[in-house]
């Protein structure tokens, strides 16, 4: 992690992820770019559906491969830095000279070859089908549907645990401590997604939040009662409701269940991911 010097307060307690030693590249690859105008926090329809999102610093669209379609060996050429996403990128080339952006993993190096295959070694950036990978080991980057393109696992620093096989499907211990079923012809890429140290930085200003796309963050219970189910009240208020409701009055947050009570796959998890305030007693 990179610190600064405190020339002013925000200064102080600022802290980045340092790139020295890990991205070799300054530049992305020009055919694997693209700009455009960015509708973000926006539905079809124009309409605000996530808040708190807008403005920030203009970025290129980078094409990442998340489905690994060519199942040839590639060569890492550069480790880079996407701002659209929070583990970095390695473009990688092929023996045909096509060259594609992947999901850069943990501990690879500039010139490493990796490789698609049923029958790969599970080593750090290979990618091959959970049916072959071995039980207790970590895989980032995994389909939820065969052929559909790696969903699950693909945040900075993050894995997910294959904890067992069985009648076709794979057991998945998820970042979120959720225990899932998924086919086990899902391809996953073996290893730990790169940059863990992001969860470590501090954004130190208002200002940063800014450039990053983040926009203010306003209290429910500091709203009127026509702008939100918290607002109101003589004074200050707490909200006045055992559950906390979004702007559109669905429960969110403070530990309740938010997950659909019929929802397609519930037959698939094994075990839902722990919620709610932990206790001294009950960790």
């Amino acid at each position: 992690m990179k610190s600064y010097k405190p020339y002013t307060k925000s200064r102080r307690h600022m802290t980045t992820v340092t790139f020295k030693g890990k991205v070799t590249a300054t530049e992305p690859h020009k055919s694997l770019t693209k700009g455009g105008k960015r509708d973000v926090g926006r539905n079809n329809a124009g309409r605000i559906s996530v808040r708190h999102k807008g403005g920030g610093h203009k970025r290129l669209f980078r094409d990442v491969d998340f489905g690994y379609k060519k199942h040839l060996p590639a060569k890492i050429e550069t480790v880079e830095y996407d701002p659209n996403r929070s583990g970095f990128i390695a473009l990688v080339v092929y023996p045909d000279g096509e060259r594609r952006y992947i999901l850069c993993p943990k501990s690879v190096t500039v010139g490493q070859i990796i490789e698609t295959s049923e029958t790969a070694l599970a080593a750090p950036g290979n990618r091959m089908p959970l049916k072959n990978a071995p039980i207790g080991s970590f895989v980032y980057n995994v389909e939820i549907k065969p052929g559909n393109g790696g969903k699950l696992g693909r945040a900075a620093g993050t894995y997910i645990e294959l904890i067992a096989r069985d009648q076709g499907y794979a057991d998945l211990k998820m970042p979120s401590s959720e225990v899932r079923k998924v086919l086990d012809t899902c391809w996953a890429t073996i290893g730990e997604v790169s940059n863990d140290e992001h969860h470590l930085r501090t954004i130190g200003k208002a200002g940063r939040s800014r450039w990053m796309g983040i926009r203010p963050t306003v209290r429910g219970t500091a709203m009127n009662p026509v702008d939100h189910p918290h607002g109101g009240g003589e004074g200050r208020q707490g909200r006045g409701l055992k559950r906390a409701k979004t702007l559109w009055g669905k429960p969110s947050g403070k530990g309740q269940k938010t997950r659909t009570p019929k929802k397609y796959s519930n037959y698939l998890i094994v075990s839902r991911r722990k919620v709610g305030k932990r206790t001294r007693g009950n960790k």
